[in-house]
């Protein structure tokens, strides 16, 4: 009888999708400071209208950044406690090594203080003047360490992805053929490396598909030039392929993983995103040469080649956690509680970049107010009345971020306008997230009343931290 009642509630389940809970229980808890609409408007304006100027004790839910966000586990906390802080050959560093060489299959495998480092390690050695990056997208810093060397950062992503309203498995691709006439163009000479960054945060936090790296390992042999993986999300791009592409519907998220970085001869991670940390980040590499060169620079820059700027007690806690997130009910939870997020404001139709990405939701700034023209800043406007609504802090990413200036010192806006919404793993519950799409609904409904802004100051690169703004 217990045998025919199990195999009917198997059956049921088939049936309907039961609510998506945390896979773990909180243990340790962080008091949030709550504050006025009076109060968040006068914070808002002495940070001059940029979310990064505000303190973190004024923000209600923090949905800046998933970068270093993250709740740690007791078996990370349990690492720190076990860190070796040894100078040279320091065990944890050896812990670190394995873990992550058996993921990636890379050789050389160089610890560093956050994934910008390895960046800035990397384009210092291959980046100078008419030297072009390739990259589905690149996100900020990337484009940055990119421009600061005097090369070039080109996104060549595939079409899908440039139009939010579509939806589509593996909007995140690059567009090979494009890539391939990008090289005969430029010349495979001047093209050191081709990146594919996994999932593409510029792009909506779309995920690539294990065919569309393949066919970009593919031109890129064919041509001589060294594939390198953005990997900040490497395992909820995974997690995707399982999910969306045919013939890994029965493979593990690992294996999966394992299969991306076999067709990489390098790779990028900050490990503040799917290494669950708070801090750290590697740069891994096949070639020799190219590895003594950034060991030198480490050297010089971060630390010795064994702890490469971190403590033993985070390469601990960095190993622990790429173990950790490839685990699948917690992956699981991870896409379906941010698809939530999507569904419920989508639903009554506020508009996001479809379908929902991995680790953040972006609004579609250019349909949320579309009387606020580019040059206005749309996507800044409706951060600072999350902002002011229900101490919500987003960011925007669209002509803040990445909008440029013609010789003339015209405005040219990026293909997209958003607004990023990322959630910090394991950190928020369900009704946290309630409480957000309340406050999003909100503001939606009068978005007619949001007001363009105006730049008042910026520096020269990567404005968007630091620059300062006024209402119009």
């Amino acid at each position: 009888m217990f045998n025919d009642e199990v195999s009917q509630i198997k059956k049921n389940q088939n049936l309907f999708v039961k609510t998506i809970i945390e896979p773990f229980k909180i243990k340790s808890v962080e008091p949030i400071k709550f504050t006025t609409v009076e109060q968040r408007a006068q914070i808002l304006k002495k940070a001059f209208y940029n979310p990064f100027f505000i303190h973190a004790e004024d923000v209600l839910i923090d949905l800046l950044t998933d970068s270093g966000t993250s709740a740690m586990s007791a078996q990370q906390w349990a690492g720190i406690m076990e860190g070796d802080e040894s100078y040279a050959g320091a065990r944890s560093f050896f812990r670190f090594e394995k873990v992550v060489r058996d993921l990636t299959g890379l050789k050389h495998i160089i610890p560093t203080h956050q994934g910008r480092a390895a960046e800035k390690i990397l384009f210092s050695i291959v980046g100078k003047k008419e030297i072009f990056i390739p990259n589905n997208s690149h996100f900020d810093t990337t484009r940055a360490n990119i421009e600061f060397s005097g090369a070039t950062a080109t996104d060549l992503l595939c079409d899908e992805g440039k139009n939010p309203d579509l939806i589509a498995p593996f909007k995140g691709n690059m567009n090979v053929a494009t890539l391939e006439k990008f090289i005969k163009e430029h010349g495979r000479e001047n093209i050191p490396m081709c990146f594919l960054t996994l999932t593409n945060n510029s792009g909506g936090g779309q995920p690539v598909s294990m065919k569309n790296i393949r066919d970009v390992k593919n031109v890129c042999k064919k041509y001589n030039i060294p594939l390198f993986l953005d990997a900040c999300r490497f395992a909820e791009n995974a997690y995707f392929i399982k999910l969306r592409e045919k013939g890994y519907a029965k493979k593990s998220v690992k294996k999966i993983a394992q299969e991306m970085f076999s067709y990489a001869d390098g790779a990028t991670m900050s490990a503040k995103k799917d290494a669950l940390v708070n801090m750290g980040g590697f740069l891994a590499l096949n070639n020799d040469e190219l590895a003594m060169n950034a060991r030198n620079l480490l050297v010089i820059t971060e630390g010795f080649p064994t702890y490469g700027g971190l403590a033993g007690r985070d390469l601990e806690a960095i190993a622990q956690g790429l173990e950790e997130v490839l685990d699948e009910h917690y992956l699981e939870y991870r896409l379906r509680s941010t698809a939530y997020l999507g569904e419920k404001i989508s639903s009554v139709g506020v508009p996001i970049l479809q379908p929902p990405g991995g680790h953040a939701i972006y609004l579609n700034a250019k349909k949320y107010a579309p009387h606020i023209p580019s040059h206005q800043f749309p996507g800044q406007a409706i951060v600072g009345d999350l902002y002011v609504r229900g101490g919500i802090r987003s960011v925007e990413i669209g002509s803040v971020m990445f909008g440029k200036y013609d010789e003339k010192g015209k405005h040219i806006a990026p293909t997209l306008e958003l607004v990023r919404l990322a959630i910090p793993r394991r950190v928020y519950t369900q009704s946290h997230i309630d409480y957000v799409i309340e406050v999003i609904i909100e503001s939606y409904k009068s978005r007619k009343k949001l007001r363009g802004m105006k730049i008042v100051w910026e520096p020269p690169m990567l404005r968007h931290f630091t620059a300062k703004f006024e209402i119009i």
